[in-house]
């Protein structure tokens, strides 16, 4: 019997990452996770260190990969800090994880044949003039601004795939991913749902940026798992947009929150951060006919997944 595949996922004990390991060992792969967790927990994947087939080695993909990736034949580059919080406190090193990780990734894909699924983002639109954002859309970004290192080093992750893609034939598939949530994101880690969540479970004031009017659209992580299983299968190198269409203001989010969790909070406003978008939601139209794919869990229903998943972490950390 031959040794089943191996399939790399760079920030593997992440949110999105740990889920991804997941799904691909129910679907029979070996799994290298990597992760210098810097943001990633290896509790995450704890219910996965006994699987024969899974393994997590602490690398940072600024460095040098470890020789097991040599193996892979597919590498999924998720590694990077997600919420702004956590990038803009060391910018320098999200910069570089975004841009020479992904070099190095596609270094060694260009060596062995494998092929590369690149984690890209939503703010590579910036705070856009058009909407809702088409793959098309060339974005309105400020490349010295405090969130630069993230949208800057992700679009220059994506230019570096295509010139792989061009030069070497590395074989691409790079996918926009649009606020996903859901169990395991982490209690501090600044993203706005887990933020509502967590000052909502502690009875303490919701912390809204600027009106509150501002626009989101957010993405169950199961959703945004199947997309990208769904995208690295394809013969489509993308860019797709992988997000809910259905666009929600920060308040109307809040007030979801309040309701699910009971919570007496009330409601805090402070100045919008530099470059915050005001509006944000993908056009999935491309995403919806290479992939035959779109969201299906409710924003409601996420939300009580995760509310469950924080109010435990919550409980632990007590």
């Amino acid at each position: 019997m031959s040794e089943a595949p191996l399939a790399v996922v760079t920030g593997g004990a992440g949110f999105l990452g740990s889920h991804l390991c997941e799904r691909l060992l129910d679907a029979g792969w070996r799994v290298l996770a990597l992760d210098d967790l810097s943001t990633g927990d290896e509790r995450n994947v704890w219910a996965l260190q006994d699987h024969p087939c899974f393994t997590l080695l602490r690398a940072d993909v600024t460095q040098a990969l470890p020789a097991a990736a040599a193996g892979a034949r597919r590498f999924f580059n998720l590694a990077c800090p997600a919420s702004p919080a956590q990038y803009q406190r060391s910018p320098v090193q999200t910069t570089l994880t975004s841009v020479i990780g992904a070099w190095h990734v596609l270094a060694l894909a260009h060596r062995t044949g494998a092929r590369v699924f690149q984690a890209s983002t939503s703010e590579v639109y910036g705070d856009p003039l058009e909407h809702p954002q088409a793959e098309s859309y060339r974005g309105h970004v400020n490349p010295i601004g405090p969130r630069s290192c993230y949208d800057e080093g992700k679009r220059c992750a994506e230019t570096l795939c295509f010139a792989y893609h061009r030069e070497h034939r590395v074989e691409i598939r790079i996918g926009r991913l649009f606020n996903s949530y859901g169990p395991r994101l982490r209690p501090g880690d600044g993203r706005v749902v887990s933020n509502f969540i967590v000052q909502a479970l502690r009875n303490e004031p919701l912390t809204v940026y600027g009106s509150g009017q501002q626009t989101r659209s957010f993405c169950y992580v199961d959703d945004t798992i199947e997309a990208i299983w769904r995208l690295m299968d394809s013969e489509v190198e993308g860019p797709l947009n992988i997000g809910s269409p259905v666009e929600h203001t920060v308040l109307e989010l809040a007030e979801l929150v309040l309701r699910l969790t009971g919570s007496r909070s009330k409601l805090e406003f402070r100045a919008l951060p530099a470059d915050d978008p005001h509006r944000r939601c993908p056009d999935i139209s491309r995403t919806r006919r290479h992939l035959q794919w779109e969201p299906h869990v409710s924003l409601e229903d996420g939300l009580r997944e995760t509310i469950v998943h924080l109010r435990r972490e919550l409980m632990v950390n007590a």
